[in-house]
């Protein structure tokens, strides 16, 4: 008999195992995830729901100044959350990936005000404020218009961008209004 075939009927044909691959997977993404983790700051991490050896060992972690002991420990504290239950954890993954989420949205919102500054401040100004007017009636477009202005002026004169922070200022608060 070859190998092959008495792993097969030791196993039997309906056993049904992880992969060593989809292990290794899994194993890396507890350490992905424990890296994640031993990166929070201290208040972040109390808000989460997590066991109190594994709290301590993210403690260990962030101690751990020096590169080689900061991977073993690392690598600790992914063993022993693979030691504990999946469920234990899910709460914190969660909240996790809620807060990439948000950081994504406003990140996303920043990088909106900024191109609709730049629109503002260049070539087709006039139509893209006409446009923003229109789509929020209620700014105070007295107001915006002199900051496009000033910002106009700081730019030819090459002084620094006061007036273009504060329209991006301006622009990001009414757009998270």
């Amino acid at each position: 008999m070859t190998r092959t075939a008495t792993r097969d009927t030791e196993a039997g044909p309906d056993h049904e195992r992880p992969s060593r691959s989809a292990r290794r997977r899994e194993a890396l993404d507890v350490l992905a995830f424990a890296r994640q983790l031993s990166e929070l700051p201290g208040a972040r991490l109390d808000k989460l729901q997590l066991p109190d050896d594994v709290r301590d060992e993210i403690a260990d972690v962030q101690r751990t100044p020096s590169h080689i002991a900061h991977k073993r420990q690392l690598a600790h504290l992914a063993k022993l959350m693979r030691a504990h239950d999946e469920e234990a954890f899910a709460s914190a993954r969660a909240a996790l990936a809620n807060d990439r989420g948000k950081n994504a949205r406003e990140t996303a919102a920043l990088h909106r005000a900024e191109a609709l500054r730049e629109d503002l401040l260049g070539d087709n100004a006039d139509a893209a404020l006409t446009a923003f007017i229109t789509a929020h009636p209620g700014i105070d477009h007295q107001h915006l218009r002199a900051l496009i202005r000033q910002a106009r002026r700081e730019r030819e004169a090459n002084k620094p961008p006061r007036a273009q922070r504060e329209l991006f200022r301006s622009l990001r608060d009414f757009d998270a209004d």
